[in-house]
Protein backbone atom coordinates (compact mmCIF):
# COMPACT_ATOMS: atom_id res chain seq x y z
CA UNK A 1 0.00 0.00 0.00
CA UNK A 2 2.81 2.38 0.78
CA UNK A 3 4.71 1.60 -2.91
CA UNK A 4 1.21 2.21 -4.19
CA UNK A 5 0.77 5.63 -2.70
CA UNK A 6 4.20 6.23 -3.44
CA UNK A 7 3.55 5.88 -7.10
CA UNK A 8 0.27 7.79 -6.98
CA UNK A 9 2.09 10.41 -5.65
CA UNK A 10 4.89 10.57 -7.61
CA UNK A 11 2.26 10.70 -10.88
CA UNK A 12 1.04 13.56 -9.10
CA UNK A 13 3.85 15.63 -9.57
CA UNK A 14 4.77 15.00 -12.20
CA UNK A 15 1.45 16.03 -14.09
CA UNK A 16 1.58 19.36 -11.63
CA UNK A 17 5.24 19.93 -12.95
CA UNK A 18 3.66 19.70 -16.72
CA UNK A 19 0.49 21.54 -15.75
CA UNK A 20 3.14 24.23 -14.70
CA UNK A 21 5.19 24.25 -17.65
CA UNK A 22 2.19 24.84 -19.73
CA UNK A 23 0.94 27.81 -17.62
CA UNK A 24 4.17 29.31 -18.03
CA UNK A 25 4.41 28.76 -22.07
CA UNK A 26 0.48 30.28 -22.09
CA UNK A 27 1.60 33.28 -19.75
CA UNK A 28 4.56 34.25 -22.13
CA UNK A 29 2.21 34.07 -24.88
CA UNK A 30 -0.06 36.30 -23.36
CA UNK A 31 2.72 39.27 -22.63
CA UNK A 32 4.11 38.53 -26.20
CA UNK A 33 0.65 39.24 -27.81
CA UNK A 34 0.00 42.25 -25.10
CA UNK A 35 3.72 43.71 -25.99
CA UNK A 36 2.55 43.13 -29.66
CA UNK A 37 -1.24 45.06 -28.79
CA UNK A 38 0.26 47.66 -27.24
CA UNK A 39 3.50 48.64 -29.15
CA UNK A 40 0.70 49.13 -32.42
CA UNK A 41 -1.20 51.90 -32.98
CA UNK A 42 -2.91 53.57 -36.16
CA UNK A 43 0.13 56.15 -37.29
CA UNK A 44 2.80 53.30 -36.38
CA UNK A 45 0.96 49.44 -36.90
CA UNK A 46 2.94 46.52 -35.67
CA UNK A 47 3.47 44.54 -38.77
CA UNK A 48 3.35 41.37 -37.21
CA UNK A 49 -0.08 42.28 -36.05
CA UNK A 50 -0.84 43.69 -39.78
CA UNK A 51 0.98 40.77 -42.17
CA UNK A 52 -0.39 43.12 -45.10
CA UNK A 53 1.94 45.79 -43.87
CA UNK A 54 4.77 43.97 -44.45
CA UNK A 55 7.81 44.93 -46.37
CA UNK A 56 8.32 43.85 -50.60
CA UNK A 57 10.83 41.55 -49.18
CA UNK A 58 8.37 39.37 -47.72
CA UNK A 59 5.20 40.19 -49.28
CA UNK A 60 5.68 41.88 -52.82
CA UNK A 61 6.59 44.12 -54.67
CA UNK A 62 4.54 47.41 -53.87
CA UNK A 63 3.08 50.33 -55.69
CA UNK A 64 3.17 53.73 -54.86
CA UNK A 65 0.19 55.88 -56.58
CA UNK A 66 -0.08 59.40 -54.97
CA UNK A 67 1.21 58.67 -52.18
CA UNK A 68 -0.87 55.33 -51.33
CA UNK A 69 0.81 52.30 -50.90
CA UNK A 70 -0.93 49.44 -52.67
CA UNK A 71 0.19 45.47 -52.07
CA UNK A 72 -0.46 42.78 -54.51
CA UNK A 73 -2.60 40.08 -53.49
CA UNK A 74 -0.16 37.44 -52.33
CA UNK A 75 -2.38 34.54 -53.26
CA UNK A 76 -3.39 35.72 -56.83
CA UNK A 77 -6.66 35.00 -56.58
CA UNK A 78 -7.59 38.23 -57.82
CA UNK A 79 -5.52 38.73 -60.95
CA UNK A 80 -5.63 42.70 -62.24
CA UNK A 81 -7.32 43.32 -65.84
CA UNK A 82 -5.13 45.65 -67.97
CA UNK A 83 -5.86 48.92 -67.58
CA UNK A 84 -7.72 48.51 -63.96
CA UNK A 85 -6.71 49.46 -60.95
CA UNK A 86 -5.28 47.30 -58.69
CA UNK A 87 -7.84 46.71 -55.61
CA UNK A 88 -5.67 48.48 -52.35
CA UNK A 89 -5.50 47.05 -49.15
CA UNK A 90 -7.29 48.51 -46.06
CA UNK A 91 -5.08 51.06 -44.27
CA UNK A 92 -5.77 51.98 -41.16
CA UNK A 93 -5.97 56.34 -41.00
CA UNK A 94 -5.68 58.33 -37.75
CA UNK A 95 -9.02 59.89 -37.03
CA UNK A 96 -8.69 63.41 -38.62
CA UNK A 97 -9.03 66.62 -36.09
CA UNK A 98 -9.54 70.39 -36.44
CA UNK A 99 -6.81 71.91 -35.28
CA UNK A 100 -5.61 75.93 -35.22
CA UNK A 101 -3.46 78.38 -35.04
CA UNK A 102 -3.36 81.96 -34.69
CA UNK A 103 -2.09 84.79 -37.06
CA UNK A 104 -0.38 86.99 -35.38
CA UNK A 105 -1.61 90.09 -37.48
CA UNK A 106 -4.90 89.10 -37.09
CA UNK A 107 -4.74 88.99 -33.55
CA UNK A 108 -2.54 92.14 -32.92
CA UNK A 109 -5.17 94.06 -34.53
CA UNK A 110 -8.37 92.65 -33.19
CA UNK A 111 -6.39 93.40 -29.41
CA UNK A 112 -5.43 96.94 -31.04
CA UNK A 113 -9.28 97.43 -31.43
CA UNK A 114 -10.35 95.58 -28.58
CA UNK A 115 -8.41 98.59 -26.17
CA UNK A 116 -11.13 101.03 -28.18
CA UNK A 117 -14.09 98.89 -29.32
CA UNK A 118 -16.29 101.12 -31.70
CA UNK A 119 -18.15 99.86 -35.01
CA UNK A 120 -16.33 102.63 -36.99
CA UNK A 121 -14.93 100.39 -39.68
CA UNK A 122 -11.76 102.82 -40.33
CA UNK A 123 -10.00 100.57 -37.44
CA UNK A 124 -7.47 97.54 -39.22
CA UNK A 125 -9.58 95.37 -37.30
CA UNK A 126 -13.05 96.05 -38.72
CA UNK A 127 -12.28 97.58 -42.22
CA UNK A 128 -10.39 93.75 -43.28
CA UNK A 129 -13.57 91.84 -42.62
CA UNK A 130 -15.57 94.35 -44.23
CA UNK A 131 -13.20 93.76 -47.11
CA UNK A 132 -12.65 90.35 -46.89
CA UNK A 133 -16.01 89.19 -45.02
CA UNK A 134 -18.99 91.55 -44.34
CA UNK A 135 -18.55 93.10 -48.18
CA UNK A 136 -18.68 89.80 -50.08
CA UNK A 137 -21.03 87.90 -47.88
CA UNK A 138 -23.98 90.93 -48.46
CA UNK A 139 -22.57 91.14 -52.13
CA UNK A 140 -25.84 90.23 -54.01
CA UNK A 141 -27.16 90.59 -57.44
CA UNK A 142 -29.63 93.15 -56.51
CA UNK A 143 -26.93 95.61 -56.05
CA UNK A 144 -29.04 98.69 -54.66
CA UNK A 145 -30.86 96.33 -51.95
CA UNK A 146 -28.04 94.93 -51.22
CA UNK A 147 -26.35 97.97 -49.81
CA UNK A 148 -29.81 98.52 -48.26
CA UNK A 149 -29.34 95.47 -46.16
CA UNK A 150 -25.99 96.14 -44.90
CA UNK A 151 -26.82 99.43 -43.45
CA UNK A 152 -29.84 98.02 -41.86
CA UNK A 153 -27.74 95.22 -40.52
CA UNK A 154 -25.10 97.79 -39.22
CA UNK A 155 -28.02 99.68 -37.37
CA UNK A 156 -29.29 96.95 -36.14
CA UNK A 157 -32.96 97.70 -37.70
CA UNK A 158 -33.23 94.79 -39.82
CA UNK A 159 -36.23 92.16 -38.83
CA UNK A 160 -35.75 88.91 -40.86
CA UNK A 161 -39.75 86.80 -39.37
CA UNK A 162 -40.86 83.53 -40.95
CA UNK A 163 -43.58 83.45 -43.96
CA UNK A 164 -47.37 83.44 -42.69
CA UNK A 165 -49.98 82.41 -44.81
CA UNK A 166 -51.66 85.55 -44.34
CA UNK A 167 -48.96 87.40 -45.26
CA UNK A 168 -48.94 85.69 -48.67
CA UNK A 169 -48.53 88.53 -51.78
CA UNK A 170 -50.77 87.91 -54.77
CA UNK A 171 -48.44 87.05 -57.43
CA UNK A 172 -48.13 84.23 -59.22
CA UNK A 173 -46.48 82.08 -57.43
CA UNK A 174 -47.18 78.53 -56.04
CA UNK A 175 -47.98 78.53 -51.85
CA UNK A 176 -47.21 75.71 -50.39
CA UNK A 177 -46.87 74.62 -46.24
CA UNK A 178 -44.04 72.70 -44.99
CA UNK A 179 -44.03 70.80 -42.22
CA UNK A 180 -42.25 72.09 -38.84
CA UNK A 181 -41.64 71.39 -35.24
CA UNK A 182 -44.33 73.48 -34.71
CA UNK A 183 -46.71 72.40 -37.02
CA UNK A 184 -46.78 74.06 -40.03
CA UNK A 185 -45.35 77.21 -41.70
CA UNK A 186 -45.74 78.61 -45.17
CA UNK A 187 -43.12 79.04 -48.09
CA UNK A 188 -43.31 80.75 -51.49
CA UNK A 189 -41.57 80.02 -54.61
CA UNK A 190 -40.88 83.51 -56.25
CA UNK A 191 -38.11 85.29 -56.73
CA UNK A 192 -35.96 86.29 -54.15
CA UNK A 193 -35.44 89.66 -53.70
CA UNK A 194 -32.05 89.97 -53.15
CA UNK A 195 -30.62 87.33 -55.36
CA UNK A 196 -33.79 86.79 -58.58
CA UNK A 197 -33.39 83.76 -58.63
CA UNK A 198 -36.82 81.88 -58.22
CA UNK A 199 -36.49 79.97 -54.81
CA UNK A 200 -38.68 78.15 -52.38
CA UNK A 201 -38.98 81.72 -49.89
CA UNK A 202 -39.88 81.03 -46.27
CA UNK A 203 -38.17 84.17 -44.53
CA UNK A 204 -38.73 88.01 -45.36
CA UNK A 205 -36.67 90.99 -44.44
CA UNK A 206 -37.76 94.60 -43.46
CA UNK A 207 -35.60 97.30 -43.49
CA UNK A 208 -36.30 99.44 -40.65
CA UNK A 209 -39.13 100.96 -40.06
CA UNK A 210 -40.24 100.95 -43.85
CA UNK A 211 -43.44 98.69 -44.78
CA UNK A 212 -41.92 96.85 -47.68
CA UNK A 213 -41.35 93.56 -46.93
CA UNK A 214 -38.33 91.63 -49.43
CA UNK A 215 -38.38 88.01 -49.42
CA UNK A 216 -35.97 85.99 -49.35
CA UNK A 217 -34.39 82.39 -50.15
CA UNK A 218 -32.52 79.94 -47.18
CA UNK A 219 -29.36 80.88 -48.99
CA UNK A 220 -29.69 84.52 -48.49
CA UNK A 221 -31.23 83.91 -45.17
CA UNK A 222 -27.95 82.53 -44.35
CA UNK A 223 -25.90 84.78 -45.69
CA UNK A 224 -27.99 88.10 -43.63
CA UNK A 225 -27.79 85.76 -40.19
CA UNK A 226 -23.96 85.21 -40.58
CA UNK A 227 -23.27 88.81 -40.54
CA UNK A 228 -25.74 89.94 -37.90
CA UNK A 229 -23.82 86.95 -35.56
CA UNK A 230 -21.20 89.02 -35.97
CA UNK A 231 -22.52 92.51 -35.66
CA UNK A 232 -23.94 90.72 -32.11
CA UNK A 233 -20.68 89.89 -30.67
CA UNK A 234 -18.81 92.37 -31.86
CA UNK A 235 -21.60 94.97 -30.38
CA UNK A 236 -21.52 92.47 -27.31
CA UNK A 237 -18.00 93.04 -26.36
CA UNK A 238 -18.23 96.82 -27.02
CA UNK A 239 -20.95 96.87 -24.27
CA UNK A 240 -18.58 94.99 -21.93
CA UNK A 241 -20.99 91.61 -21.61
CA UNK A 242 -18.41 89.37 -22.95
CA UNK A 243 -16.58 88.10 -19.89
CA UNK A 244 -13.58 85.98 -21.69
CA UNK A 245 -10.24 86.73 -22.01
CA UNK A 246 -8.62 88.14 -25.24
CA UNK A 247 -7.76 84.81 -26.86
CA UNK A 248 -11.34 83.32 -26.57
CA UNK A 249 -12.84 86.28 -28.06
CA UNK A 250 -10.92 86.45 -30.56
CA UNK A 251 -11.20 82.72 -31.88
CA UNK A 252 -14.83 83.53 -31.37
CA UNK A 253 -14.66 86.12 -33.71
CA UNK A 254 -12.63 84.41 -36.31
CA UNK A 255 -15.23 81.78 -35.90
CA UNK A 256 -18.06 84.44 -36.82
CA UNK A 257 -15.80 85.77 -39.63
CA UNK A 258 -15.81 81.56 -40.95
CA UNK A 259 -19.21 81.02 -40.88
CA UNK A 260 -19.89 84.51 -43.15
CA UNK A 261 -17.14 83.10 -45.86
CA UNK A 262 -19.38 79.23 -45.59
CA UNK A 263 -22.31 80.51 -46.00
CA UNK A 264 -21.02 83.29 -49.02
CA UNK A 265 -20.08 80.09 -50.65
CA UNK A 266 -23.60 78.21 -50.60
CA UNK A 267 -23.55 76.43 -47.57
CA UNK A 268 -26.54 76.82 -44.81
CA UNK A 269 -28.30 74.09 -42.48
CA UNK A 270 -32.01 73.63 -42.97
CA UNK A 271 -34.81 72.75 -40.40
CA UNK A 272 -35.61 69.33 -40.78
CA UNK A 273 -39.42 69.20 -40.47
Amino acid sequence: MVREANVKQAGAEKQLKEAQGKIDVLQAEVTALKTLVLTSTPSSPNRQLHPQLQSSGSRGANKHVGGHSRNKSASGSFPSSPGQPEPSSASIQPAAREDREMDSVLFAEFLMWKENPSLDHSSAFLSRIYREDIGPCLSFTRLELSQLVQSAVENNSLTIEPVAMSALPMVKASAVECGGPNGFRAAIETKCALSGMSRLCRHRIKLGDKGNYYYISPSSRARITAVCNFFTYIRYIQQGLVRHDAEQMFWEVMRLRREMNVSKLGFYLTEQG
